[in-house]
């Protein structure tokens, strides 16, 4: 009894209520975005609605199983749940089934299971898990290295399905790395490699390589003084110069066409909103619609009428822009945000090292998935297929990101026991 008083009072019931009004959110739009005439109820489990009821009921009963295992038992573990997705990943490039161009279902008779879903915390759990357990400092070139390992490994298997848009969420966990004492340096040089990239792309290479050299010469002149700094600048710039001549071949031979005409739709090379930029042309007129209140509940006429694809799952923020406005909208980010903070809060104040590095990835994760999701509903950044975490249909992106979370709210329940 005293277990189960303790388990109640501990865990932080913020987040829960948080998931919970989520869940419910998603729930009401996945019935407005979808919705039948013929079946109007949203228990009705013939619909995608219906089914969505269950996997959330499904979802809790996997977040109190959880709550009552022993915390130790994900640290300890954490290689076999690693393992055992890997594993999925491979299988899935055998037996699964094709649906949109990626190869990332495995059918289990009407249920199709996505294991690239469940990776995502299983590398957490294991990344928290070395780096916890290693003597080593995240300086260490070694430790780099296995870290590295450990996200790359998932991601090239996702990526065979294809599926970029789950491989690029494991990026995110440099953040958590970050944390642990990460250079900084890290995050400059990938934020410049984004920067070039798309500069390279809008821009002619001559011009960015003659700004490059001149900015190199201008910090040399500056600092003419101290000749340490010769060999470095040069190094990056040469560096700079060589990614440059490197985009177009790799946008060509790496990225498949449709990922590319999703990018040169952002980057406003493509003005096609009848072919290529047609979800995102759609998916902004129905947010834009929505005004400052909304149409209502089921008076979404973007939603009413199919305009825009995939609207019950990448795109279910359209749903709520519709129908709720930018009030719902605003809402439905101020819980993200709110959970996002309490997150990490959460995180900080750990007193084992497991926990903490495990709360900066599932931050991580989430504030990708939320980021990415409602930028490409919007027009900021590519459209890249990954769903809005509780809130999109479907049971496999259900159940991993409410394993991920509770498996945060139960280790942080345990926190006072932590020596």
């Amino acid at each position: 009894m005293n277990n189960q008083r303790s388990l109640f009072f501990n865990v932080d019931w913020i987040i829960i209520l948080i998931y919970l009004a989520l869940c419910v959110i998603g729930w009401f739009n996945i019935h407005a975005a979808v919705y039948d005439p013929l079946h109007p109820s949203i228990l009705d489990l013939s619909t995608n609605y219906g089914k969505q009821f269950l996997f959330i009921i499904t979802a809790l009963l996997l977040g109190s199983i959880i709550l009552l295992l022993d915390g130790k038992f994900f640290s300890s573990l954490s290689p076999v749940f690693y393992g055992v997705t890997l594993v999925l990943l491979v299988v899935v490039l055998i037996v699964g089934r094709n649906v949109g161009g990626n190869q990332a279902w495995i059918p289990l008779g009407s249920f199709r299971l996505q294991p690239s879903e469940f990776a995502k915390f299983s590398t957490c759990l294991l990344l928290a898990h070395y780096i916890s357990s290693s003597n080593l400092k995240m300086s260490d070139i070694k430790m780099i290295g296995i870290c590295l390992l450990i996200l790359l490994i998932p991601t090239a298997l996702i990526m065979l399905q294809p599926d970029t848009g789950s491989a690029l969420t494991f990026t995110s966990l440099v953040f958590a790395l970050y944390r642990e004492g990460l250079s900084g340096y890290i995050l400059i040089i990938g934020a410049t490699a984004i920067a070039l990239f798309v500069l390279t792309l809008l821009f002619n290479k001559l011009l960015l390589v003659g700004i490059i050299v001149g900015l190199a010469a201008l910090i040399l002149i500056l600092f003419r003084r101290s000749r340490r700094f010769v060999i470095p600048i040069s190094l990056v710039a040469v560096g700079c110069i060589l990614f440059i001549f490197s985009v177009n071949f790799a946008y060509q031979n790496i990225l498949e066409a449709h990922q590319r005409n999703r990018i040169d739709v952002i980057l406003g090379k493509i003005n096609d909103p009848r072919g290529q930029g047609y979800n995102l042309n759609q998916s902004k007129i129905a947010i834009g619609s929505g005004g400052l209140w909304g149409k209502g509940y089921l008076q979404g006429t973007q939603t009413k009428y199919d305009f825009v694809p995939e609207q019950s799952t990448d795109f279910i923020f359209c749903t709520v822009g519709e129908e709720w406005g930018f009030a719902g909208s605003l809402v439905v980010v101020g819980l993200y945000l709110t959970m996002l903070l309490r997150i990490v809060n959460l995180a900080e104040r750990q007193r084992s090292s497991f926990t903490r590095i495990y709360g900066y990835g599932v931050a991580s994760i989430l504030f990708f998935h939320f980021f990415i999701n409602i930028g490409m509903t919007i027009g900021l950044v590519p459209v890249i297929g990954i769903p809005l975490p509780f809130l999109s249909y479907g049971g496999s992106s259900l159940w991993s990101f409410t394993i991920l979370l509770f498996i945060l709210l139960k280790l942080d329940s345990n926190r006072m026991g932590v020596v």
